[in-house]
């Protein structure tokens, strides 16, 4: 399945990148976020190929329509798709964008693969085995999140969203004689820097929606990372009627320790 479900997300990738080669028009949706065409056609195109692969399992997609909550309780599984994450990097031409597709299963992500067509690459969590790589076209590297160490610390942020917590974070840390980096990432990028152990900590204060994460939140524990509601506890999927998430975090290993470390810093 993970081959197919690759080779789905670079069909995808493919549609997206002719209309980011273009002169594409953009359209503001009921709840402001930008849409393109981009996002539509590779919204039609995996839940084409997703039915192929198996017409029994149920897609949401963010850019199509999805049952009440009364139904979809009653799932066993089902995709959570985000045809393009990132549309304001789209727009923004800057490359930071991808396409997530993940496996939910009961109230947790199963598989996940999150492609960056601007770079050729596609980040696979394999969460029943405990397997995450990166894919390109010159082979596959597995991919761990890093271990609390008492290295520098990379703590990534969103470009558009940065909030007064994750000033009030990197403050409390850096009182506390960490060497702290901050940088700014698109998309599920974020989560999947710290996947890959390229970043060590990302905050997120405010409402983001279930296929904004699932794919990401997926390769990130298969790696051996953590994503956590502040409170530390697991953030899980469709557990409501309504598809909003609460502020989050995601981090290597030590959950614990940056949930205690998080609050002090945000006084929760």
């Amino acid at each position: 399945m993970i081959d197919e479900l690759v080779r789905i997300s670079n069909q995808a990738s493919r549609d997206i990148l002719e209309v980011y080669n273009s002169d594409f028009a953009v359209r503001t949706k009921t709840d402001d976020s930008p849409v393109t065409q981009a996002d539509l056609r590779a919204h039609e195109t995996i839940v084409r190929e997703l039915a192929m692969l198996d017409a029994t399992i149920p897609i949401v997609s963010e850019e199509g329509t999805f049952p009440d909550f009364s139904t979809r309780q009653q799932w066993k599984e089902y995709w959570l798709v985000d045809p393009l994450d990132g549309t304001r990097d789209f727009v923004e031409r800057n490359g930071e964008f991808t396409v997530n597709i993940a496996l939910i299963q009961g109230d947790r992500p199963a598989l996940g693969i999150v492609n960056v067509p601007t770079r050729g690459c596609v980040y696979v969590g394999d969460c029943i085995n405990s397997k995450a790589f990166v894919r390109n076209s010159t082979g596959q590297l597995s991919i761990s999140s890093r271990t609390n160490e008492s290295h520098e610390l990379v703590l990534v942020e969103s470009r558009h969203n940065a909030s007064r917590g994750n000033d009030l974070f990197a403050d409390h840390l850096r009182r506390k004689g960490k060497r702290v980096v901050r940088e700014s990432a698109g998309s599920s990028l974020k989560i999947c820097r710290v996947a890959e152990g390229s970043a060590d900590f990302y905050l997120r204060c405010g409402p983001t929606s279930e296929w904004d994460l699932a794919a990401a939140h997926a390769v990130l524990h298969a790696a051996g990372g953590n994503l956590r509601m502040l409170s530390g506890a697991p953030l899980l999927y469709n557990q409501k009627q309504s598809l909003l998430n609460p502020s989050f975090f995601a981090c290597g290993d030590s959950p614990d320790y940056w949930t205690a470390e998080l609050n002090a810093a945000l006084q929760i």
